[in-house]
């Protein structure tokens, strides 16, 4: 018997621990359990080819906003060409309204609503003990599912149907005859004690070059109504006891990185506070770890312990969603953002911990010029990376509930992003899809940190600059386009000399060095100034620091030259980019 769990993940480097966690809750049943991992990439006739070679008796699918498309056509496909094996679904995208998904999806055998561990074993052992029948089936919690099918004779006058009180039914009418077919809707599992929960990784075979996952808390604190976790208030924790042999586990094997996915990871002081100091007394090195965060809670113990951190040790992401107060009430989001604030001052002062904070356009009273200015609030925090997003109605969430009342108009189909809000047109989506694509290429890149600096500072503010570009792009057509890595430098040259002609040549230079701070390339780009009345300098540079270096002359003003270093073998840990000193004589 070989049950196989599929993941679609969003991209190669990720990784789905839901499959993971299952295999390694299925306890005496754990070998005829396989897992198969793909990526949205692929094409769906790869995929339907790999699982039809693998050879399930049981196929089991986990269901995100981001695979929902490829999942539904592969359910049917699959139902094709393996007409007898059944199929189920689990995850938050088909745990809402399960039963009504059933109906719509003829293909589908089954769903596993809520936390899944506990129902997938005894799922996964009515399967090899072959008494996956419905009186079994109806024993296990969390499920919902089609009861066998009754086939009938087609009577044009009556329609049959069930009275059973206890199940759903409906009616289908296909090939001349009425299928009438009960969906049956078990009582809701019960939420699983984390510390009963196996280790999901026993080896990392198959993780080279990619995320690994883990979670230490399950649920939220917080109400915000975009989000799923806010329906479960009940946080819990895994045993300590247990987590810091299993985070010893990555760091032995220095794992490159690993992404905590609890919500909200310093809602419990002490949890927080114990791992902290567990990684930075056990820090090999090489390993970072990733924590989302409530900024404002984060007290002076928190900030003094996190100060003393290696440079890439952790990396935060703060959500800030939005700064207008009316937009914040609105979301059920408690922030102090004076609070905010002074923390992400502090850590960034310390130069030591990589800040990632988040932005969602389209939630409710938030229109163009109010994002525009919730974004110049968060890029005046400097962040490292600064995330723009747009709202996603998920089915369950409050937001879903709520959306008719604030007349947001959504995408139809998954990930349900926001089309248009009272507030926000379609037209200012589109033009904020734009920035947020500028903002990707040339702040979160860090490739243009010099140039963007002297850029920005000449505009109105942060977000007039991002809009401007953008519609350069725009202009160009740019934007219809991919672009090389120097294709991107040209473009913004090209942005600075319409803007400020007058300085251009300050600009190339302010380009280059951007772009030797990445890397020591082989050719000379064509923006950068010519460097040929000061060879025979450069090459005597070059050869007393190093070869492996780069040299660049930079006019330094009453015709004087200084001589900046490039050291590649000594990069920043944060940003990556080569260290700069000024060569003296």
């Amino acid at each position: 018997m070989k049950l196989l769990l599929t993941a679609i993940n969003a991209k190669y480097i990720h990784s789905n621990l839901a499959v993971y966690s299952l295999r390694a809750s299925a306890g005496s049943i754990r070998d005829q359990v396989k897992l198969a991992e793909f990526t949205i990439n692929h094409r769906t006739e790869e995929i339907l080819r790999d699982i039809y070679r693998k050879k399930p008796d049981v196929l089991f699918f986990s269901c995100y906003i981001w695979n929902m498309v490829y999942v539904t056509e592969l359910t049917a496909e699959c139902k094709k060409v393996m007409p007898g094996v059944p199929i189920w679904l689990g995850g938050p995208e088909v745990s809402y309204d399960a039963e009504q998904y059933l109906r719509e999806h003829p293909e589908v055998d089954g769903i596993l609503c809520g936390e899944g561990e506990e129902s997938f074993r005894r799922l996964g052992e009515c399967y090899v003990n072959h008494k996956a029948d419905v009186e079994h089936l109806s024993q296990i919690p969390g499920l919902v599912f089609r009861r066998n099918l009754t086939p009938q004779k087609k009577n044009e006058e009556t329609v049959p149907s069930f009275t059973e009180h206890s199940n759903k039914s409906y009616v289908n009418y296909e090939a001349g005859a009425w299928e009438v077919e009960q969906i049956q809707t078990n009582p809701p599992a019960l939420l699983v004690d984390l510390s009963t929960l196996p280790f999901p990784y026993q080896e990392l075979t198959d993780f080279e070059n990619r995320i690994i996952y883990y979670e230490s808390s399950r649920g939220c604190p917080f109400s915000c109504s975009y989000c799923l976790s806010s329906i479960d208030k009940s946080v819990r924790f895994r045993s300590l006891e247990l987590v810091l042999p299993e985070l010893q586990f990555f760091l032995d094997r220095k794992v490159p990185q690993v992404k905590f996915v609890d919500r909200t990871f310093n809602c419990r002081k002490s949890h927080a506070m114990f791992i902290w100091r567990y990684l930075l007394d056990h820090d090999n090195g090489v390993t970072n770890f990733h924590f989302e965060i409530a900024a404002d809670l984060l007290d002076e113990d928190e900030l003094a312990l996190i100060a003393r951190m290696r440079p890439g040790l952790i990396q935060l992401e703060i959500g800030v969603q939005s700064t207008n107060p009316r937009t914040l009430e609105a979301i059920c989001r408690k922030t102090d953002l004076d609070g905010l604030r002074a923390v992400v001052a502090k850590v960034h002062a310390g130069k030591n911990i990589h800040q990632h904070l988040d932005l969602i356009a389209g939630l409710p009273f938030e229109d163009y010029e109010s994002f525009g200015r919730s974004f110049n609030d968060v890029y005046a925090m400097r962040p490292d990376q600064l995330q723009l997003g747009f709202l996603k109605v998920l089915k369950g969430s409050r937001m879903h509930r709520e959306a008719e009342q604030y007349g947001i108009v959504r995408r139809a189909l998954p990930p349900y992003e926001v089309l248009c809000t009272p507030w926000l047109p379609f037209s200012d989506v589109l033009r904020l899809k734009m920035v947020e694509e500028m903002v990707e290429n040339y702040y979160n890149s860090h490739q243009f940190d010099e140039t963007l600096d002297a850029l920005v500072s000449r505009f109105p503010s942060p977000f007039a600059f991002f809009e401007q570009l953008a519609e350069f792009y725009e202009e160009r057509h740019a934007e219809q386009r991919k672009h090389s890595r120097v294709q991107r430098y040209e473009l913004l040259l090209a942005f600075a000399q319409k803007s400020f002609p007058e300085e251009e040549q300050s600009f190339r230079q302010l380009l280059t060095i951007d772009y030797y701070l990445r890397e020591r390339a082989k050719a000379r780009p064509s923006f950068a100034p010519d460097q040929a009345a000061y060879k025979e300098q450069l090459s005597e540079i070059l050869r007393q620091t190093g070869k492996q270096n780069h040299v660049e002359a930079v006019p330094a003003g009453d015709g004087q030259v200084k001589y900046l270093v490039f050291d590649y073998e000594n990069r920043e840990p944060l940003t990556h980019a080569a260290r700069v000193i000024e060569y003296k004589e």
